[in-house]
């Protein structure tokens, strides 16, 4: 029904206002979403139990699609076993100028450089009160496009104090390529402090929550080699690869519309085969010593066995998503249940 009737449909509008759209219907009409869709699968078998938290499947929604936290409960009825809201800031901020979401439909890509465009902080506490408890609900947190390099630091601690009786995880984004000081934010030290300043945060608190670092599929070996060690050394909880990427080789799309397109990350089919690989170089050389959320162009059920073969233990999905529409986290979830003998549990 999605990829034959309302796909064709969506993607003859600009992907910015079909977003927009979808969220409304979603919104006010979920309940047509049964009409459509077919009822999502729950199943025993399909529970995951990561960093203290149990998943009702490993099948979550990534960061970016539900910036402001509005729709986390919906999407939980459409079946996925995690929603990961935000990028949320400090301060609300409108992002990049339009036109800055481009589909790559040759490709099944998405070029986007929103620039963390959200309502801040304060909003998206007050939309997860009304959090229904269906649902683990992670929280990526960023900072501020105008935030001076020396406060980069507080912008993190202001939304994880706000956020941390709401959410059930945190995902500290340093790998987005649409927001200033992208460097520093993936320096080695940098990271040591920050990772330690939200620690002690986190320790302060009676209940602690997992705490994960989100990097980008860019990263050579000797790079990944330093993720590895920074986790053993700051004993964070796991990791997510990865982010939108900034290369564009091997693309069918034609130069001239990347031209015309610019700057942006990457993410869909094309990075795909880069975010396993990574998967699986983390994997091995931590000797599976922390879990890994894998994302980055899960477009079918096999992509994402792909990854958890790998070495993830959860995926996550957003090209994908709309792409293939909500179908595909049934076709993940009934092909785990076909494996379900040979899954790690």
């Amino acid at each position: 029904m999605y990829k034959s009737i309302i796909r064709p449909i969506l993607f003859k509008f600009d992907p910015e206002d079909v977003h927009h759209f979808t969220f409304s219907v979603l919104k006010n009409f979920g309940f047509l979403t049964q009409l459509f869709f077919p009822k999502p699968i729950e199943d025993k078998r399909l529970e995951r139990e990561v960093f203290g938290l149990k998943f009702k499947n490993p099948v979550g929604l990534a960061a970016g699609f539900d910036k402001n936290a509005v729709l986390f409960n919906e999407l939980g009825d459409l079946g996925f076993g995690f929603v990961e809201i935000g990028t949320v800031t400090p301060k609300a901020q409108a992002g990049n100028p339009r036109k800055r979401l481009f589909r790559l439909i040759e490709d099944g890509g998405i070029i986007n450089r929103m620039g963390f465009n959200n309502d801040g902080l304060q909003a998206a506490i007050e939309k997860l009160k009304g959090n229904k408890g269906k649902i683990i609900i992670g929280g990526n947190i960023g900072k501020n496009t105008d935030t001076s390099p020396e406060n980069y630091t507080q912008d993190y601690l202001d939304c994880f104090e706000g956020l941390h009786p709401h959410v059930d995880y945190f995902v500290l984004n340093v790998s987005c390529p649409n927001v200033g000081s992208h460097a520093k934010l993936e320096d080695v030290e940098y990271l040591r402090e920050l990772i330690t300043e939200v620690k002690k945060i986190n320790q302060s608190k009676s209940v602690q929550k997992p705490i994960l670092l989100k990097i980008a599929p860019d990263l050579n070996n000797a790079q990944l080699d330093e993720i590895v060690e920074l986790i053993a050394e700051t004993k964070i909880d796991g990791v997510i690869v990865s982010n939108t990427s900034v290369n564009r080789e091997g693309l069918k799309t034609s130069p001239e519309f990347l031209q015309q397109i610019g700057n942006g990350g990457l993410s869909g089919r094309p990075i795909r085969e880069r975010s396993t690989k990574m998967i699986k170089y983390l994997s091995d050389k931590s000797n599976k010593a922390f879990p890994i959320i894998g994302v980055g162009g899960i477009h079918s059920a096999k992509d994402a066995i792909e990854k958890l073969d790998a070495g993830a233990t959860l995926v996550q999905l957003y090209t994908g998503f709309i792409y293939e529409g909500p179908e595909l986290i049934n076709e993940i979830n009934k092909e785990l249940l076909t494996r379900a003998g040979r899954l790690p549990r």
